[in-house]
């Protein structure tokens, strides 16, 4: 009987979940198999036009999950695109909006601590983030077409 009560408590007070509530709240977790496909993606597009970049994958929670670096790119875009990344999964939105809103004149952004130029993607599966892609070593919007590919390659 003190069992049945403890359930009947927990249920009614939200701290215990039935496992179809459990089901309902499973989210997707980015695999490496995953990211490793996404960042092929984004090589193979990269390569098209003989661009040299970083390809940084993190998972949802913003830790890194791959890092490829193209022969010949240089070893401050290593850091860009992480941070690129992180921007990207944080917010939930692609850097370019930032970039975009601090060319509008929001220059108060740049205190957001973000990477406010165009290249990093948050990664989604069935309308939730479970990753981001940030690419760094060309011009901000070639590391958005590089990106905007690896991302597509999820879906």
């Amino acid at each position: 009987m003190k069992k049945l009560t403890l359930v009947l408590f927990l249920l009614c007070t939200g701290w215990a979940m039935l496992p179809s509530q459990l089901e309902a709240q499973t989210i997707r977790q980015l695999t490496l198999a995953d990211a490793e496909k996404i960042s092929q993606a984004a090589e193979s597009r990269a390569r098209q036009d003989n661009w040299n970049v970083v390809i940084v994958i993190m998972d949802a929670g913003g830790n890194l999950v791959l890092l490829r670096r193209m022969d010949g790119t240089q070893i401050g875009s290593i850091d860009v695109a992480q941070k690129k990344a992180e921007t990207a999964v944080k917010f939930r939105r692609a850097t370019k909006v930032f970039e975009d809103g601090v060319k509008g004149g929001n220059v108060h952004i740049m205190s957001l601590g973000v990477a406010a130029v165009e290249g990093g993607v948050p990664l989604m599966v069935d309308g939730q983030v479970v990753g981001s892609i940030g690419i760094s070593g060309v011009t901000s919007a070639q590391d958005g077409i590089i990106a905007a590919a690896g991302a597509e390659a999820l879906k």
